[in-house]
């Protein structure tokens, strides 16, 4: 039998964010992964911190994504001291175009609302856009550019984010899932797993769409839908653009390696992680619409990952009620990525008891469609 303060089901990026926020603050935690460290929806991830080209208004959640996207520089700084993984952070920013006279109405719109809320949204005519990157279609009808939705690697960062937990004192277990979950009467918990008994102060779930069944081990129902998306990358024969180009039906992401990542579809309830022929023609031909010069490149492989999606799109990230240390952080949909820093830091700081008052709109608690089962 084994003790932690902190247990942690689940080593994906929130996980390994949560576990490396907290050992900054002098937190063990010990974070048990079924598979092995970022091997599902963190590692499917373009990696794109759009806090800007994902949200459609102002509200909790696009304060929420503005918070965590200005953690980057300081967070790629840290990690890199830390652990020696640069996690890619590209500040070359994000072109949303508008390939159809309907897409320009969109963006302005965007532009407006955006600019009165403070954030840098420059519309490029035409022109201007072709002079920004040339290897877009020559017919493009304008576009958004948006100079700080940055983008990192997907991969590295939920590689640092663990590495630097560990070297700060967490234990990292892999290839162990959990089987059972009691809470004991003196108020500690009990986790039983395929590799031993572990009693911990807290429990935080970051399993992404697979914290449904978990949570249900303690009575909770929280409504999640595994979001499928499938992405490919290609590899130019020679570097085509250094940006994120973002159309109507595709996102184009460069890489320090050479390839550009093209995504992605989206199919709610699906559970499987496999690549459809008829996705990769899809993202293939989009792609083609948008940077004709990508028909030359070489198709180096595809993936697909279940991104965890609530009913009303914002995460699950709070206490579950008000009597146990139960802690959920999940549900971050195409935002896991970019939420990853501001909810590691929120979550560490509510074990720690300090206030997190940009979570209220988040918990659970709050959600209409959260519920706890009657015993009985």
């Amino acid at each position: 039998m084994q003790t932690a303060e902190v247990l942690i089901i689940g080593g994906g990026v929130m996980g390994c964010s949560i576990a490396f926020h907290l050992a900054r603050r002098g937190i063990k935690s010990v974070v048990v992964e079924r598979d092995a460290i970022g091997s599902h929806a963190s590692s499917a991830a373009a990696g794109m911190l759009g806090a800007q080209v994902e949200m459609d208004e102002p509200g909790p959640l696009t304060e929420f994504c503005l918070q965590s996207r200005s953690m980057f520089p300081a967070l790629q700084a840290e990690l890199l001291e830390r652990t020696g993984v640069d996690i890619e952070l590209n500040r070359a920013g994000l072109l949303k175009v508008a390939r159809f006279e309907e897409d320009v109405k969109r963006l302005r719109e965007r532009q407006a609302w955006q600019t009165a809320y403070g954030q840098t949204a420059r519309w490029l005519e035409p022109e201007e856009c072709l002079a920004l990157e040339p290897s877009l279609h020559p017919e493009v009808r304008g576009g958004l550019y948006l100079p700080e939705d940055w983008q990192v690697s997907a991969p590295k960062l939920t590689q640092a984010l663990a590495s630097a937990a560990k070297r700060l004192g967490a234990n990292l277990v892999e290839g162990t899932e959990v089987r059972a979950i009691e809470h004991s009467p003196d108020g500690t918990w009990h986790v039983d797993t395929a590799q031993g008994h572990w009693i911990a102060d807290w429990i935080v779930i970051t399993a992404g769409v697979w914290s449904q069944s978990i949570a249900q081990k303690l009575g909770w129902h929280l409504p999640m839908t595994p979001v499928k998306g499938e992405s490919l990358a290609l590899r130019p024969k020679q570097p085509l653009f250094s940006r994120t180009l973002y159309g109507p039906e595709c996102y184009l992401v460069p890489k320090a390696n050479g390839e550009i990542i093209v995504g992605a579809t989206e199919r709610d309830g699906a559970w499987d992680e496999e690549v459809t022929a008829e996705a990769v023609q899809r993202l293939l031909q989009s792609a083609f619409n948008l940077v004709p010069r990508l028909r030359d490149s070489l198709h180096t492989r595809s993936w697909a990952g279940l991104r965890p999606g609530t009913p009303n799109r914002f995460p699950y990230v709070g206490q579950l009620g008000d009597e146990n240390r139960a802690v959920i952080a999940t549900g971050h949909y195409r935002n896991g990525i970019l939420l990853s820093a501001a909810t590691g830091d929120a979550v560490a700081r509510l074990l720690l008891g300090e206030p997190v008052p940009e979570l209220a709109a988040f918990a659970p608690m709050n959600q209409a469609d959260v519920q706890k089962w009657e015993e009985g």
